[in-house]
């Protein structure tokens, strides 16, 4: 943590700028918190983190980052009947992973929950909090409506001596959930009904993964949250704006439950953004929970969630993400980008990095019958376009036998068609011109079987020899030297752009895609998998693909027949499901 003034370019032209960032300025110009920036991310361990989450992620930690300040990862594990350490370890990873590390430890609400207890008790010898005996639901009839005002509990007139007792037998498990809370004293007639003596502590006889079963009651999130952040010294509290009717309650915890040192300057604030909603996604945790607990998705990595460690299992490399929520931005108005812009972003990113290979995924058999049966000879092909600038070779093999796209032949060509048919050449990606002279079929189903094709062995470095016309540029693999392999093709995973928002009843789960995955066997050039060791690659006309590991560390994974998987990361084109044509 950094208590320097503002560095000289936290304001320079290419330093990101917006609403929050220019109020960070004029705080740390001002001396509003005697120079320093200190931020946080704070989830709650219930859940694995999603792309929604990284939005926050980004900005806390850039902010940080950009200020010369510091971004604490503490967690808010209030609520020991829903959370989990492995929840804890893979949000600690995934930080890691979208390429931050955060100020010293990882902190944790439970590492407080001795302070939180005293700040309730100093509430409640101010007269600001009083024990409630009301059941939640009598609770919920007296806080009246956005129209009309609470009615005050009959409990509210408890003296200071009784509440403390109360509360102190709360502590000591004396009685069950239910039996009473504790509410701060507010106003009950306050139009922000979070203002209207919210809860502060209920009694929870669970075991917490941290505390064990220290503690019988345990604080809300609008409790210990802004108490955790004026603990910690934190600066800018920075909320999506589901949180701006708290923020008033925020404010009105620290002021009465906590004395700020002077040493720290102004008291920490919260400021609320927009958070990032994708099309063809949902982001709720709930909901996400249910897809892996009712068996649509294969838990929380399948590389179709919207989680990070799914997107990390399907090859989606982590500054994609960084330059997808950087270039949305922040914003003070909830909208939803289209997932387009997010696949762009990981082309964006992959294109020059990726290298080129080929692979074919439906396989149709050609015979070049101007070739002897044992004919092997090498191509020197590149891994990467001209217009990328960078070098690298394979050798790529070729001989009698290949495999190339089943629709990249048509017996009968439509009009416009411009690959292989009878009687049409086209050229081999890298290689030569061939030449369709005949087609077998399958006796019963009169489907093509295999095709027969003579091979301009002239034509590698020029055009055709005998001034044949070329109608395009296929690939290819040779069948004697391709490696199978299992490719998963994945694919959004709702039909609907607003799965969660349907009509009246409509459940998000009808809008699930029965597509959202195809799996198939490719023939690989055999250069390829050493090659998707290091990342991504792209199989040339069909996408970017990633060799699917379970874990970042963990070796590839093969399928039930030992073929290596591979997952597509993303298509070539904005298109559904589509692949790039020739």
């Amino acid at each position: 943590m950094s208590d320097r003034p503002l560095p000289s370019d936290a304001s320079a032209d290419d330093a990101p700028r917006d609403f929050l960032r220019d109020l960070v300025t004029a705080d740390v110009q001002a001396g509003t918190h005697a120079g320093r920036v200190v931020t946080r991310f704070p989830p709650e361990p219930n859940g694995y983190p999603h792309i929604g989450h990284a939005k926050s992620i980004v900005l806390n930690f850039g902010v940080a980052e950009q200020f010369g300040g510091a971004c604490h990862l503490r967690f808010d594990d209030t609520n020991p009947t829903t959370e989990d350490p492995e929840y804890v370890t893979a949000i600690e990873r995934d930080v890691r992973w979208l390429g931050f590390a955060w100020h010293g430890s990882t902190r944790f609400a439970s590492d407080y929950f001795g302070r939180l207890y005293d700040c309730a008790l100093r509430l409640i010898r101010s007269g600001k909090a009083y024990v409630c005996s009301l059941s939640e639901e009598e609770i919920r009839q007296h806080r009246g409506t956005v129209t009309e005002p609470g009615t005050p509990s009959p409990y509210r007139a408890r003296s200071v001596e009784e509440n403390l007792a109360l509360f102190a037998a709360m502590r000591e498990g004396a009685f069950e959930e239910g039996a009473h809370v504790l509410r701060a004293r507010i106003d009950m007639a306050s139009p922000n009904m979070k203002l209207r003596d919210p809860l502060l502590y209920r009694i929870r006889k669970a075991h917490h993964y941290r505390t064990g079963d220290a503690w019988p009651i345990y604080p809300m999130y609008d409790f210990a949250h802004p108490l955790s952040d004026a603990f910690e010294g934190i600066t800018h509290s920075f909320c999506t704006l589901e949180f701006e009717n708290n923020r008033a309650l925020y404010d009105w915890v620290i002021a009465h439950a906590w004395e700020q040192p002077a040493a720290l300057g102004a008291a920490p604030g919260q400021t609320e953004f927009a958070r990032l909603r994708l099309s063809y996604t949902v982001l709720s945790k709930r909901k996400l929970l249910a897809l892996v607990d009712e068996g649509h998705v294969d838990g929380w990595d399948d590389p179709r969630m919207p989680t990070l460690s799914g997107l990390r299992r399907r090859g989606v490399p982590p500054r994609a993400i960084r330059q997808l929520c950087e270039q949305v931005g922040v914003a003070k108005a909830n909208s939803t980008v289209d997932i387009a812009r997010f696949e762009h972003a990981i082309r964006d990113v992959l294109n020059p990095e990726a290298p080129r290979v080929l692979c074919v995924l439906d396989p149709l058999e050609v015979v070049l019958e101007n070739l002897p049966a044992d004919h092997r000879e090498t191509f020197d092909a590149p891994l990467y376009p001209r217009d990328i600038g960078k070098a690298g070779m394979r050798a790529l093999p070729f001989g009698r036998r290949l495999f190339i796209e089943r629709d990249d032949f048509q017996e009968t060509p439509a009009k416009g068609f411009r690959r292989l048919a009878p009687g049409r050449a086209v050229r081999l990606r890298h290689g030569y011109v061939v030449r369709c002279v005949g087609v077998e079929h399958d006796p019963a189903s009169g489907a093509v079987t295999r095709l027969r094709c003579v091979c301009d062995t002239d034509s590698l470095a020029g055009p055709p020899t005998d001034g044949v016309k070329v109608h395009g540029t296929i690939h290819w693999v040779a069948a004697d030297d391709a490696v199978a392999v299992a490719v998963r093709l994945y694919d959004r995973l709702f039909t609907a752009e607003q799965p969660d928002r349907g009509k009246l009843g409509e459940d998000f789960r009808t809008f699930l895609n029965p597509a959202s995955l195809t799996e198939v066997v490719g023939q690989l050039e055999p250069a390829a998998p050493a090659l998707a060791e290091a990342g991504p690659v792209q199989f040339e006309r069909q996408g970017y693909f990633a060799a699917d590991r379970p874990s970042s560390d963990a070796p590839s994974a093969t399928d039930a027949d030992g073929r290596q998987v591979f997952n597509r990361v993303v298509t070539l084109r904005d298109t559904w499901a589509g692949r790039a044509a020739p």
